[in-house]
């Protein structure tokens, strides 16, 4: 028959399949299985996986904790639907309100005022993530800026002095004393800059010794009269601000959300731009993965050290400025700063030291923030809980293979383990 092989026509031998794949296997199988690996295991999803194990843990907690399950608990064997209904309750009802004082309350009358826990979280995050921003561009350098917390009390001292004791038109007003919080940022971080890059001091011991300075200068200034205490006062704080200098609401008076949460998303878009579209972004990240390496390609370490520095204390600056002018008018005092710049460390490492990252891991924080307070009121739950939940989040960002061997995720880049065929006796005899 035609086409039917005859022992002249010889037949073309099937083409082997590729080294490493299967045969029968198309290739854009292994491509999108190969994708599918990276999404998995890569770091967004160690991320989300990392603040899901961190609030299973926490409603391991607040159970514990609860009075009403330790009741129950104590008669287990003999009604065990008891503790079981007691844990929900306790944990659902924390989450609940957790969501009620972060996102949106349900049991408002209206929808404006439903949306105000929203707010409240936005403003707890505009220091976070600014302050987050200034530390992660410091990560991408290589170097470990724990000095957020120096660089918000010289900002804010420099941002309030400037509001305080000028007088000027409103916008006019505003823009100076935030560019003076700027500065003051800038100013601090560039003393570490410089003496890395001059001397070769080690930039976390300088930035700890840069935080007891600028925790004790400041304290001192607001115990002086003609430095920052308000006159005729024996308070340790700083008089009130003027009014044109102040952050203005950004839907209006009855919600604390100001302007300086417009100024973190231009913010946030900037160091966007500057690490991936910026010829210094570029030697930013040529630095920060391999210093010996850039300065054989021409590239000036120290400098780029210096003005790494510079722009991060810049940033944290902001998050002084926005303290001083937006969330304490009335005046500051040392403790202005409210832990923001240890808290910026976190934000920074749960965003992946990536701009947008470090926005989302704020807000997150915020909401935590907001929402730990509603917690302890309407549970009578300790606010204890929420830090712990936020340091997990920590604990399980810093140790991805934790994660993935939980949830049994694989390594991007990894191939997966093939099984070796199984072959009978009667086929191996064959």
């Amino acid at each position: 028959m035609t086409g039917t092989p005859t022992p002249s026509q010889p037949v073309a031998p099937a083409q082997p399949a590729p080294a490493g794949q299967p045969a029968g296997k198309p290739e854009n199988d292994d491509r999108w299985n190969k994708a599918v690996r990276d999404i998995m295991g890569g770091p967004v999803i160690i991320s989300i996986l990392a603040v899901v194990l961190a609030l299973i843990v926490g409603a391991i907690l607040i159970a514990a904790t609860d009075p009403e399950v330790q009741k129950a608990a104590g008669y287990f064997f003999a009604r065990p639907g008891d503790t079981f209904k007691a844990i929900w309750d306790s944990v659902s009802s924390a989450y609940v309100s957790m969501f009620q004082g972060a996102i949106y309350n349900f049991r408002r009358p209206s929808f404006a005022a439903g949306i105000r826990p929203l707010t409240e979280t936005l403003t707890f995050a505009t220091p976070l993530i600014v302050s987050g921003l200034g530390v992660a561009l410091a990560f991408r350098v290589g170097l470990f800026n724990i000095g957020g917390q120096g660089q918000i009390l010289i900002a804010a001292a420099a941002s309030a002095w400037v509001g305080f004791s000028w007088n000027l038109p409103p916008v006019i007003h505003l823009v100076l004393a935030v560019v003076a919080g700027i500065a003051g940022g800038a100013i601090w971080a560039g003393i570490v800059g410089v003496l890395k890059a001059r001397t070769g001091a080690h930039e976390v011991i300088v930035t700890i010794m840069l935080n007891y300075i600028a925790f004790y200068l400041i304290s001192y200034m607001l115990r002086t009269q003609g430095l920052l205490q308000a006159p005729g006062s024996n308070n340790p704080k700083a008089p009130p601000i003027h009014a044109n200098a102040v952050f203005p609401p950004l839907f209006g008076e009855q919600y604390n959300l100001t302007w300086a949460f417009v100024v973190v998303i231009a913010a946030t878009v900037f160091v966007w731009w500057l690490i991936n579209r910026s010829s210094l972004g570029f030697r930013f990240r040529a630095v920060g993965e391999n210093p010996n390496a850039a300065r054989v390609a021409g590239i000036n370490v120290k400098n780029i050290y210096l003005y790494a520095m510079l722009i991060a204390g810049g940033l944290v600056g902001i998050a002084g400025a926005s303290q001083a002018l937006g969330v304490f008018p009335q005046g500051i005092s040392s403790g202005v700063d409210a832990g923001i710049g240890f808290d910026a460390i976190t934000v920074a490492l749960l965003g992946r030291s990536r701009p947008w990252g470090v926005f989302i891991a704020g807000l997150l924080f915020g909401a935590l923030k907001a929402g730990g307070y509603t917690i302890q009121a309407a549970n009578d739950i300790p606010i204890d809980i929420v830090l712990v939940v936020q340091s997990l989040i920590v604990l399980f960002v810093a140790a991805p293979p934790l994660v993935r061997a939980i949830f049994r995720l694989p390594t991007p880049g990894s191939t997966p383990r093939r099984q070796r065929p199984i072959v009978t006796k009667e086929v191996a005899a064959k």
